[in-house]
């Protein structure tokens, strides 16, 4: 009982300490999720975007920095129907936003770049 009683004084002052030590630096979870990753993995690529793509970008007239800014990076991965294990450039399909989509995003993830292919708007 005593070596409980000393182990839970030391780790309750130690769990408080890591608190608010990581959480001052800003340190998150939420990027060990596979839709975090996939997402910032993509941001960190250098975008292509097909003739179709630029295409659908000019009729829905959505500029890069909302496409970049809200689409993908508040974009919800749709891992049923993307095909994350494919060789040698993986294809996902992302929605925005997560609830009610309104549009979709279907692109590859090279080692080198994201090349974007389509953009639909669903409602």
């Amino acid at each position: 009982m005593k070596k409980l009683k000393f182990f839970l004084i030391g780790l309750l002052p130690g769990f408080l300490i890591v608190f608010f030590v990581l959480n001052k630096k800003g340190v998150s979870c939420s990027g060990y999720l596979p839709n975090s990753r996939v997402i910032a993995e993509t941001l960190s690529k250098d975008f292509q975007y097909s003739d179709q793509f630029k295409n659908e970008m000019t009729a829905l007239k959505v500029d890069e920095k909302f496409l970049k800014d809200s689409i993908i990076t508040l974009g919800k991965i749709d891992f049923d129907r993307s095909h994350a294990q494919k060789k040698p450039c993986p294809d996902y399909v992302l929605v925005y936003p997560e609830k009610n989509p309104v549009y979709e995003v279907t692109y590859e993830k090279c080692e080198e770049k994201a090349v974007l292919n389509s953009l639909r708007k669903l409602k």
